[in-house]
């Protein structure tokens, strides 16, 4: 790749506007010591010494925008309750929008809880409820995103899909042709219950296995042909313009129209995965947001993916040591 300033590219992300629209999750975070096991069963006994709220689901795609100094809006449904308060309070000291999220009496807001000791994960403990929203609350965040797009007229929006319920046909078949009839840029980052629902969007970033169980591939090789084949089986079933698939610790591929390209990791220290596909949506959606150039696109957002992953827990991109990887890494020759 030609060399490419990285710093105009960085400074242009603070223009860009983004709505993230999704399952907004609160991650809690209770550290603590695991010295002995429990007397009434055989488990450990955590003693926990320190309690952590973040932003969790489509609220880290949000994180790692903000992070990039985008302008960025967040449209959910949340519950009316003190874990909502909690997400919205976070979202808010994170320079995220969150004027057209709706609270309802009717569902908790996500919580997933971790206790962790010696950093390492020992359980998680989900507070949610996943069936779709009703069609009052459909009514709802549609509206608000109508009145998002009038307001805010923004240059891209990304749907994140965590199967909580937020995302139902009705809500992922309007804001599509809403947004095409405004010429916004669509982004996905789909999940199994509604995979066929996104049709003729931008971007489609599924992870690998996603792609192999919604198409019922059993083959195991990855190869560009054989990424060229899931991406043409993907747009017969989706008409959408580009792929940009994870591959976990192979890499991205990614092809629109004829250009197509598997870009190989970059080696890390691997502490943990989760998060790195909000990370890569992110990053992904505002380059080409800013760029229309989807090999610029995927080499930034895989650089990105890798960068998260050697922190413990979810955690958004950081701004600088991006900028400066990009630099060390495309601009070498």
């Amino acid at each position: 790749m030609d060399k490419f300033d990285f710093d105009l590219l960085f400074s242009s992300f603070n223009d860009i506007r983004v709505g993230v629209i999704g399952d907004m999750m609160l991650d809690t975070y209770w550290w603590g010591k695991a010295d002995r096991i429990s007397p009434e069963a055989p488990v450990p006994v955590v003693s926990v010494l320190k309690r952590e709220y973040r932003i969790g689901g489509a609220g880290n795609v949000a994180l790692n925008l903000c992070s990039l100094n985008a302008k960025v809006h967040v449209i959910s449904v949340l519950g009316n309750d003190e874990e909502g308060n909690q997400l919205v309070s976070l979202m808010e000291s994170n320079n995220m929008n969150t004027k057209f999220v709706i609270k309802t009496d009717h569902r908790p807001t996500t919580n997933k809880i971790r206790i962790i000791s010696r950093n390492q994960q020992m359980m998680r403990l989900d507070s949610e409820i996943t069936s779709f929203i009703s069609v009052d609350e459909e009514d709802a965040i549609l509206k608000s995103f109508t009145a998002y797009i009038d307001e805010v007229a923004p240059h891209i929006i990304i749907l994140e899909d965590y199967n909580k319920g937020v995302l139902t046909e009705r809500v992922i078949t309007e804001i599509i042709k809403l947004s095409k009839e405004h010429n916004i840029l669509i982004a996905v980052d789909p999940k199994r219950k509604n995979f066929f629902c996104y049709q003729a969007v931008d971007i489609f970033k599924p992870n690998l296995s996603e792609v192999k169980e919604a198409l019922n591939i059993i083959q195991d090789e990855v190869s560009l042909g054989a990424l060229k084949e899931i991406h043409q089986q993907l747009a017969d079933k989706l008409g959408h313009r580009i792929s940009l698939i994870t591959l976990s610790e192979k890499g991205v591929f990614y092809q629109l129209a004829s250009e197509s390209m598997l870009i190989p990791t970059h080696i890390r220290s691997i502490n943990d995965v989760s998060g790195a596909g909000d990370t890569v949506i992110a990053v992904a959606s505002i380059v080409y947001a800013a760029t229309k150039n989807v090999r610029l696109m995927a080499e930034v957002a895989n650089i990105a993916g890798g960068l998260v992953c050697e922190e413990v827990g979810t955690a958004a991109i950081n701004r600088d040591r991006l900028l400066k990887e990009c630099k060390l890494a495309l601009n070498k020759n």
